[in-house]
Formats: C-alpha cells, sequence, structure tokens
C-alpha cells in the first residue's frame, strides 16, 4: 500500500475517533520515513491547545483501530501531538482562520520563479491561496502548493 493510500485511511479513521471529541480537531497526517523508521503522524488541535492528555486518548484508540484494520504495512511509530507553532494550513477553514496571519508557501515547481514565499495570508479565492508580500498581493493556484504553514514572527 502506498504512502497516500496509507495518510488517506489513517484520515478517515481517525476522523471517526474524533466524532466523540467535537472539541478536536484533525489537522493533518503524514506518513513519512526518517532513516530506516517509518513515522505515522496525525497532528490534532482545539481552540485551546492541545494537551498531553488529548493526545493520549487519540493515540490509544487510533493504534486499536490501526491494529484492527491493519492498514501500515511493516513496522512503524505513531506520534498523535499538536501541530505546533508552525502548524500546517490544509483545509479550506484554516485559511479562513488564519486571515492575516505570515504564512510561508512552498510550491512543487517555481511560480513565478520561486519555490518558496512569505507573506500575510489574505485567504482563498476560487482555488487560489492568496498572499499579501512585500511585492504586493500573490495569488498561486492551490494545485501549485505543495505546503503552506504558519511562520513565526518575531
Amino acid at each position: 500500500m502506498g504512502r497516500q493510500q496509507v495518510q488517506t485511511i489513517v484520515t478517515e479513521l481517525t476522523e471517526e475517533i474524533l466524532v466523540d471529541y467535537p472539541e478536536l480537531e484533525l489537522v493533518d497526517v503524514e506518513y513519512v520515513k526518517e532513516g530506516p523508521t517509518w513515522v505515522l503522524r496525525v497532528f490534532i488541535d482545539k481552540d485551546t491547545g492541545v494537551n498531553l492528555d488529548d493526545c493520549e486518548k487519540v493515540s490509544r484508540r487510533l493504534s486499536s483501530r490501526l491494529d484492527d484494520v491493519d492498514p501500515v504495512p511493516g513496522n512503524y511509530s505513531l506520534e498523535v501531538s499538536s501541530p505546533g507553532l508552525e502548524r500546517p494550513l490544509t483545509k479550506d477553514v484554516h485559511f479562513r482562520r488564519f486571515a492575516g496571519q505570515l504564512v510561508n508557501v512552498g510550491t512543487y515547481a517555481p511560480f513565478r520563479a520561486k519555490k518558496q514565499w512569505q507573506g500575510h495570508l489574505v485567504g482563498l479565492e476560487d482555488d487560489l491561496i492568496v498572499i499579501e508580500t512585500d511585492d504586493g498581493v500573490i495569488k498561486i493556484p492551490r494545485d501549485q502548493v505543495a505546503k503552506v504553514n504558519l511562520a513565526i514572527e518575531f
């Protein structure tokens, strides 16, 4: 089973579990190889911020479901955590919630001769991610975007 399939199945399983915890939101799922080890990361959040108990209860239930369904080939480590200060923006609601915040946008291939952009998030416009940069307003097609993260302002 491929990486994308694993992420899709784990997303569905996690969403099913979070129905019982309406205050929690699934932010993202990653299935990545780090050295010789595969790591399955599930990022959850809530308005007041997640704590260790939140991560533990989701981890325990998800681990049990993963044992039942067995969508992940071979050995892996499961991590359930907060998305952190530089959280990824993956859903439409994130782009509305974090409008005005400083973001980093990475593209798969150069867009206007750059692969990395930083600016204040304006939001989504049709299927475009709109940011305000020092060079003006930039509208990047969503299908060209590899990752959008909140940036830390100093």
